[in-house]
């Protein structure tokens, strides 16, 4: 193994770096020649742009009283639109949007790439804004005070610097914020750890601590609840990505919350609920990994724990990750069964919970989120939400429910871009190393031939329980599926397609099971005929650029191509870079001898060889990625590059973590990646 101290490649992590940027500007010049030359770049590029530009497509809504909220881009704003419509309006083909900020022409006036990075606005009215934003898409963001009736910024109001910050409405005047104060005010994996209480007209270094975590954590937070009759303050800290300490503040004192670190707590008015990552035993009872459990949150608060249990996992039904959803009177369960979404709605009445299952004759993705504001008087939509559903061969439709009803209104719908008839979609499963069976989607191409001929793609995550739905992509069916192409997604151990069990069965030294089943799913389409490493692409991001980063080095003679996007590759230094150490509870500490023993095995920088032959490889990655840093794929392509290998890289200056910062930009990456795989698999 190469230590770290002898790496002749450390100085392209230097991200603003001349010699560094030169390089990637080098690399990018070949690579991009390369892809653009080849004849279908342009017509997949066109398609893209034309897909994400769509003005037919649904705008997603956020409610604040009366209005719902939704930032748009298309042609003509390619930056974007910060807008508001009624619910009458909403319904209509083609609503009346009252446009708050436009986003292009702040950056025009201001010579900034400004891309949109959320707002905050305060109860009851939602008059006054907390505006995100950051430059060309970094985690990173500038936030000011948005003054909704005048249309524009607040003069002398809250405004931070840019930071990876947050911020929190206390009233009008005050507001609690984490963000960097300054030496010592930030964890080691580059987020707040102190908050304080910012009081308007005052300089932010007047602001007083209010709560601080330690600089080991990952971050510390806060969240206040301003709901009338149940109104709540609780500061915490992420003492590592999935367990948290959290207190509630009581007359000026903090008063920890009696729940399990690694439970996920959400409330709603004065109910508490509890999505458990581990086994609970309370008196005679033991509550199963992965349940969801009710409780009175002052019942919480005293130590009386009569927990109600809501759901309880089986060996194919999970819920999903984020917990439920409520309205005024209802609990939402989004469910996964064998990957297939299910909604459940429960109700506290005479003492206990009814249950009720939402009747949706539906196979792909189904998810329900409650619309109810507590800020408004008879609140006409108390117990409605909004209720999606698609898959890969069905764009995406958005209805509107109301818990107790089978009845829904449809909304919005998006348009249908490109011709599914003759295809169809499947799941299958794969059998992995140690005997798992691991579910896998693949969507088949019109007149299908099982003869291994296929272009195909194999698309995976596997890790921080985040699952692999079926999802609809125009950009896949009109670049990918119309050509000919078959299109996989595996749902790999990692994930949480069932559970808190299936991703902690598949962390730190047990990391290893993610990429064999990943492997396993290969070998599985190759089996049934339906390709062959020639014509077999991998394709991942994040923690899925880590997965086929892996699987490259690891099983090279499965595949024909790589596409590794903003990847961790590196896995030696990754907790020193960035975000890095956030992550150690995924991946373990490779600072210690024990935990990078099994590290070791797997990281791929330290694992790629000269004279091995690996497929062909493109490495895609963002000058502005402050999350995972660009270093991670520009120093795998440099030793893969003196190693002989055939790579390819691209970086773009502009677009953070998702890689693009307009949809330009996200249609030249599609069109580079998919018209790498294209001609690398042998599309015809």
């Amino acid at each position: 193994m190469n230590s770290a101290l002898n790496d002749p490649y450390l100085w392209l992590e230097e991200v603003q770096g001349d010699k560094a940027l030169a390089w990637v500007r080098e690399r990018n010049a070949v690579s991009t020649s390369l892809l653009q030359a080849q004849p279908v770049f342009a017509d997949n590029k066109a398609k893209v742009l034309e897909v994400l530009n769509n003005r037919d497509q649904i705008p997603g809504i956020t409610r604040r009283g009366n209005y719902f909220y939704n930032f748009w881009r298309d042609a003509k704003n390619p930056r974007g639109l910060w807008r508001r419509t009624t619910l009458a309006e909403y319904r209509k083909a083609q609503p009346q949007w009252d446009v708050l900020l436009d986003l292009d022409a702040l950056g025009k006036s201001e010579n900034e790439n400004w891309v949109w990075g959320g707002s905050d606005c305060l109860a009851p009215d939602y008059h006054r804004c907390l505006i995100s934003m950051s430059r060309g898409g970094a985690d990173a963001k500038v936030t000011r005070e948005f003054d909704i009736a005048k249309r524009e910024f607040v003069s002398g109001g809250f405004n931070l610097p840019e930071a990876k910050s947050q911020l929190d409405w206390v009233d009008i005047d005050t507001l609690y914020v984490a963000t960097d104060f300054g030496p010592g005010s930030m964890t080691k994996s580059g987020y707040p750890r102190v908050i304080k209480q910012w009081k308007r007209g005052t300089p932010l270094d007047q602001a007083v601590v209010v709560y601080e975590g330690q600089e080991s954590d990952v971050a510390a937070f806060a969240s206040v609840d301003k709901t009338p009759g149940y109104q709540r303050t609780i500061f915490g800290r992420s003492t590592d990505f999935y367990n948290t300490e959290m207190s509630l503040w009581v007359k000026g004192q903090l008063v920890k919350i009696n729940k399990p670190s690694d439970a996920s707590l959400s409330w709603q008015r004065e109910w508490a609920f509890l999505l458990l990552k581990r086994d609970l035993k309370v008196a005679d009872s033991t509550f199963k990994n992965g349940s969801l459990l009710a409780i009175k949150f002052d019942d919480l608060m005293s130590g009386q724990l009569h927990y109600h249990l809501l759901f309880e996992p089986t060996a194919t039904r999970s819920l999903a990750r984020s917990g439920p959803s409520t309205t005024r009177d209802h609990v939402l369960l989004n469910i996964l069964d064998n990957v297939a979404g299910r909604i459940e709605e429960l109700q506290f009445k005479d003492g206990k919970w009814l249950r009720r299952e939402v009747k949706a004759s539906l196979t792909g993705t189904l998810s329900a989120s409650g619309l109810y504001d507590p800020f408004v008087k008879d609140d006409p939509l108390a117990n409605h939400y909004q209720m999606s559903y698609l898959d890969f061969l069905t764009p995406a439709s958005l209805y509107l429910g109301k818990a107790g009803s089978d009845q829904r209104e449809l909304l919005k719908s998006n348009p249908m871009f490109f011709d599914s008839q003759g295809m169809r979609t499947e799941q299958r499963f794969a059998t992995s190393k140690d005997g798992t069976q691991v579910p896998y989607f693949v969507v088949y191409l019109k007149n299908y031939k099982s003869d291994g001929t296929n272009p195909t793609v194999l698309y995976g995550y596997g890790g921080y329980q985040i699952s692999m739905a079926p999802f609809y992509s125009g950009g896949w069916g009109t670049t990918w599926y119309q050509r000919g192409g078959v299109f996989v997604v595996a749902n790999i151990r990692g994930g949480g397609e069932f559970g808190p069990a299936w991703h902690q069965s598949a962390i730190k030294q047990n990391k290893q099971k993610s990429y064999d089943d990943f492997a396993a799913v290969a070998e599985d389409l190759i089996k049934a005929g339906i390709t062959q490493p020639k014509h077999l692409g991998i394709m991942g991001g994040s923690n899925g650029g880590l997965l086929v980063g892996a699987v490259m080095v690891q099983r090279p003679e499965l595949f024909g191509a790589v596409v590794c996007s903003v990847p961790l590759l590196d896995m030696q230094r990754y907790h020193k870079l960035l975000a890095g150490n956030s992550w150690m509870a995924e991946y373990g500490d490779p600072d210690k001898p024990e935990e990078w023993a099994f590290i070791s095995k797997y990281s791929p920088y330290q694992n790629v060889k000269r004279g091995v032959k690996y497929p062909k490889v493109l490495f895609a990655t963002s000058t502005r990625d402050d999350r995972v840093h660009p270093g991670h794929a520009r120093k795998m392509a440099a030793r893969m590059i003196e190693q002989g290998h055939d790579v390819l890289y691209y970086e773009n200056i502009e677009g953070g973590h998702g890689g693009a910062a307009d949809n330009a930009q996200r249609a030249n990456l599609v069109a580079l990646e998919n018209t790498f795989l294209w001609t690398a698999l042998g599309g015809n």
